[in-house]
């Protein structure tokens, strides 16, 4: 079932026949053909049509859909979407003219002026024109006015298109344009830019912050002297920032919005806004023009968690825990929903919403602004592969060994092992745990155990009553790799053995199904056989075999393991007898990058050998 509000402009594409091209209060939007009376055809459609992400620009809309379709809305449409021609799809970007699709293989297809401009409606696969073979699964991917980013799964960051204003981080005369993603800076954890923005943001893994783009206004936050010094700024280390860890960062034409979360383990986590950029348009959330980031004050939100963010050309959004939407900026289309198209709004003001279908999760709830427009959707949270399968897991109870009791004498099941590892294999703090538990509804008793496995905040109020004993620094990966690697592990809490010839492999049946198709339906089966064991995989070799129980558990391949042509081989024929649930990256991928990696070295020591014998 979906939810999904609309205001702004309602032109190019015009997403409603009968209404006026500017919409200046929130109304429901429906999908053509939705019709709430007819009850069979809604349920029909609900699995199909459960929205995932809105990503709107000045001339389309694209809608995501959960099971990985999407349809996208174009100026010229009249109303009538046309479905994307592509599956499995993770995210979407869309921005002045182009379109960007990331799927969950990692790939990327693209359109638009600056990405093919000789057939605009064609989707390219940009990804495969990355040089570095190595680099071509992609991880995330952000779009801004007339650029597309791509971040790796190697934590490199590549762009594509317009470089007119260094937005892809090199001198405009040398570069003006690529055909061709180019790569821009290497060890970055996160992208953001805007639909509507010629900046580009890098975070690397040291929280360190980088920029480029135009900073005519003081966009990128460097400070009112390197605005003077340039208003086009090649990319560089924006330095002053708030302290905190940033959590995002958009961008619109004329502004940055910062949102940022206090770090100090004496104090609840507090996520507090800042802002830099141009005053005129009222896109800061303050009067006053800013070279650096400031934080933007308001009573709105002082005392709220501030949950989500978005930013359009000139006006931007907030969503709190309070079920508070709160707007600043332009809105001449409407696209702050206040009821009228008075130009901008200097201060923030909170929108007034009709009735929410799903109020009580309001942090299920996201924004997202197009140039001139803005959207409020409904979106169940949506892990990624292992997480997704942990969180489905987790209250069956014949894998949980371990109880815990809500306020009203509710028990919730839990796994024992992952509890340990997820919150720094310490037993007290699964008492610690219990305490908390104990005090909490079934509903927040849920929201708790889906942040420990999910290592997301669900509930910022109740992420702060845990944060001190969960390991929130750790990837669900890097927990089972630990598991992995532990040798003095109980061996009582890995109950399922696999074995081959002289020696023994054991598994929490838990890894195994989220891993194997084959595992899953054993396990999961109403006929499932009790036994304990499965014997003799003589197919693989050892070395080929190590490599499944490594990838099982981490999603990685050991560096110290040789790949050759015979173990590709095994493993094609390995992936097909396990079933094996394939995540981005997969392990295929891992292990013909790793095979090409080895053969280039080898090459490169073989020259150097060569040379030696020369001289």
């Amino acid at each position: 079932m979906n939810e999904i509000l609309f205001f702004g402009s309602n032109q190019k594409p015009k997403l409603f026949k009968n209404e006026t091209n500017k919409i200046t209060k929130p109304i429901q939007f429906k999908f053509e053909n939705e019709n709430e009376n007819e009850n069979v055809k809604q349920n029909q459609n609900e699995n199909e049509k459960q929205i995932k992400q809105i990503s709107s620009g000045l001339f389309s809309t694209i809608f995501l859909f959960k099971n990985g379709k999407a349809i996208e809305y174009l100026k010229d449409s009249n109303q009538n979407p046309q479905k994307i021609q592509i599956e499995n799809i993770q995210k979407v970007t869309v921005s002045y003219q182009n379109e960007a699709i990331l799927t969950i293989e990692g790939n990327v297809f693209a359109k638009g002026i600056d990405i093919n401009p000789n057939n605009l409606k064609e989707f390219i696969n940009i990804s495969s024109l990355i040089k570095d073979k190595n680099d071509r699964i992609i991880q995330d991917i952000v779009s801004g006015y007339s650029s597309i980013y791509l971040l790796t799964s190697n934590q490199n960051v590549y762009g594509i298109g317009s470089n007119k204003l260094a937005q892809l981080g090199f001198d405009s005369e040398t570069l003006p344009k690529t055909e061709k993603p180019i790569l821009i800076m290497k060890n970055v954890s996160k992208i953001f830019s805007g639909n509507s923005s010629v900046n580009v943001f890098l975070l690397n893994s040291n929280q360190e912050l980088f920029g480029c783009g135009l900073n005519e206004y003081g966009q990128l936050g460097l400070g009112e002297s390197r605005r003077r010094e340039t208003k086009i700024q090649k990319l560089t280390k924006i330095k002053n920032i708030p302290k905190g860890k940033i959590i995002y960062i958009q961008s619109g034409n004329f502004h940055s919005i910062m949102l940022i979360e206090n770090e100090n383990e004496n104090e609840n986590p507090k996520r507090k806004l800042y802002s830099c950029g141009r005053s005129q348009y009222n896109g800061l959330g303050k009067p006053k023009i800013t070279y650096e980031f400031t934080e933007i004050k308001s009573s709105l939100f002082e005392n709220d968690d501030i949950l989500d963010i978005s930013v359009g050309d000139k006006h931007t959004l907030i969503l709190t825990s309070n079920s508070k939407l709160i707007g600043f900026g332009y809105n001449n289309f409407g696209e702050l929903g206040t009821g009228d198209t008075y130009w901008n709004q200097s201060i923030p003001i909170q929108i007034e919403l009709p009735k929410l279908r799903f109020n009580e999760n309001i942090s299920n709830y996201h924004i997202s602004c197009g140039d001139f427009s803005s959207f409020l959707y409904y979106s169940t949270p949506s892990f990624s592969n292992l997480e997704e399968d942990l969180i489905k897991l987790f209250r069956r109870k014949e894998f949980c060994n371990i109880s815990f009791k809500t306020e009203n004498g509710e028990i919730i099941e839990a796994h024992k092992l992952i509890l340990k590892y997820r919150l720094n294999q310490n037993e007290n703090q699964i008492e610690k745990l219990q305490e908390i538990i104990s005090n909490k509804s079934i509903k927040e008793s849920n929201q708790i155990f889906e942040m420990i496995y999910s290592n997301r905040i669900i509930n910022p109020k109740l992420y702060s009553e845990i944060k001190e004993i969960i390991n929130s620094n750790e990837k669900i990966e890097e927990t089972m790799k630990r598991i992995y690697l532990n040798e003095n592990e109980n061996e009582n809490e890995k109950d399922f053995i696999i074995e081959r010839k002289e020696k023994q492999y054991k598994f929490p049946k838990l890894i195994l199904i989220m891993r194997s198709e084959l595992y899953r339906g054993m396990f999961l089966s109403v006929t499932e056989d009790k036994s304990n064991k499965v014997t003799d995989y003589s197919e693989l070799s050892n070395k080929s075999f190590q490599i499944f129980e490594y990838w099982i558990y981490s999603n990685q391949i050991k560096d110290e393991i040789e790949i050759t042509q015979e173990i590709i081989e095994e493993i094609k024929i390995g992936i097909d007898y396990f079933q094996l649930n394939q995540t981005n990256p997969n392990l295929f991928d891992l292990l013909i990058n790793k095979f090409n990696n080895q053969n280039l070295i080898q090459n490169s020591n073989q020259k150097k050998k060569e040379n030696c014998l020369i001289f």
